[in-house]
């Protein structure tokens, strides 16, 4: 096969065969590395990326299936100098205690919060309800969702 997709911007070429998960794709071939590997299954929510502006579990989509698309990883939301308002609260509110799931988390987060600026508590909870997160840092993530959203706001 040979397709190009978008990814944070930027056009890729692939090589892959159409049924490959995007999230290898992601991983191997365009190097994005904070999109994480965890159930592969679809159920965990460690993998979410942001397909034209819908959150979604890239190991749940062929590769095949985003060539018109276009992907936002966390790579693509902000820098270790200037980092986009979510990943600065969950840093604040120390919200990760692995990190593993963070980067799913905060790219539903980031999903939900474009489409809707003024969430509340019931909104995130439903955004968030694909991501599973086994460290128990639920407030800590409603308060940095919540803190992030009032300052995308200003």
């Amino acid at each position: 096969m040979g397709i190009t997709i978008t990814i944070n911007g930027h056009a890729h070429a692939v090589t892959a065969s159409d049924e490959t998960p995007l999230l290898y794709v992601l991983r191997n071939d365009a190097g994005c590395k904070g999109v994480r590997y965890g159930c592969g299954a679809g159920q965990c929510g460690t993998c979410m990326v942001i397909i034209d502006g819908k959150p979604v579990q890239s190991c749940d989509v062929p590769v095949s299936a985003v060539a018109d698309k276009s992907i936002t990883t966390i790579e693509g939301i902000g820098t270790e100098a200037h980092p986009h308002p979510l990943q600065r609260a969950f840093v604040e509110e120390q919200a990760a205690q692995c990190g593993y799931c963070a980067t799913g988390i905060i790219m539903s987060a980031k999903a939900l919060l474009d489409a809707n600026p003024n969430a509340d508590d019931a909104d995130i909870r439903d955004a968030l309800s694909k991501n599973l997160c086994r460290c128990g840092t639920h407030q800590r993530i409603l308060r940095a969702v919540k803190r992030a959203a009032a300052e995308m706001r200003k």
